[in-house]
């Protein structure tokens, strides 16, 4: 993987499901739209043909192997970049997505025992320029989940959180630019400390 080389931040937020991901990013589009910065929010799986197989797999609707898997989230992760994320970056916009490539090593572990293949498949991408990791606990993040849906999705069986939070917990420590944040305070607590670290880059 590579640095970012374009004008625009690229910013990615990452966590176990239920960790509030999704509602970090969101307030950080929200704010940086406030002040007048160029922003798009955007996330992985995408809405594209490729995202829809993955989701299909992700919910049970149809099962393939954890290789085949992984490489529907690679080509969805090229035609992201490709197609939307680098055009944006090109132009000084601010990228920010919900997951990205440390979701596909971290989820990817459970059924492939091989991470160097796992970072060789992601080795063209470009790196975020800011990594958020939002540590929630799989006690907590379980909690979430039961409470705001009606079912688990593949990735979110017990027994496999804990393992999960292990590689994120690993990959924090490899890629530089990572800032692991206590997600389970209240999500207005979170964002502050995400806006310092924001503020400081941008």
């Amino acid at each position: 993987m590579y640095k970012n080389p374009y004008t625009g931040k690229f910013i990615a937020f990452e966590g176990l499901d239920g960790a509030g991901s999704t509602t970090q990013a969101g307030k950080l589009t929200v704010y940086l739209k406030e002040q007048l910065k160029k922003v798009h929010l955007t996330k992985e799986p995408t809405n594209n043909l490729i995202g829809g197989l993955i989701r299909g797999q992700l919910t049970k609707e149809w099962r393939t192997g954890p290789e085949c898997l992984q490489l529907l989230f690679t080509a969805d992760r090229a035609h992201h970049l490709e197609k939307e994320v680098i055009p944006l970056l090109k132009q000084d916009i601010t990228v920010i997505t919900d997951r990205y490539f440390f979701s596909s090593v971290a989820f990817g572990s459970l059924g492939i025992e091989d991470r160097d293949w796992l970072r060789k498949i992601n080795d063209r991408f470009i790196l975020p320029d800011i990594t958020f990791l939002l540590h929630v606990s799989p006690q907590v993040c379980l909690q979430r989940i039961k409470t705001n849906r009606f079912h688990l999705e593949l990735f979110e069986e017990e027994e496999h959180i804990a393992k999960i939070w292990r590689t994120y917990d690993e990959l924090a420590q490899e890629f530089e630019n990572v800032h692991v944040i206590n997600g389970e305070r209240p999500a207005e607590m979170v964002f502050a400390d995400i806006l310092k670290i924001v503020n400081a880059s941008l």
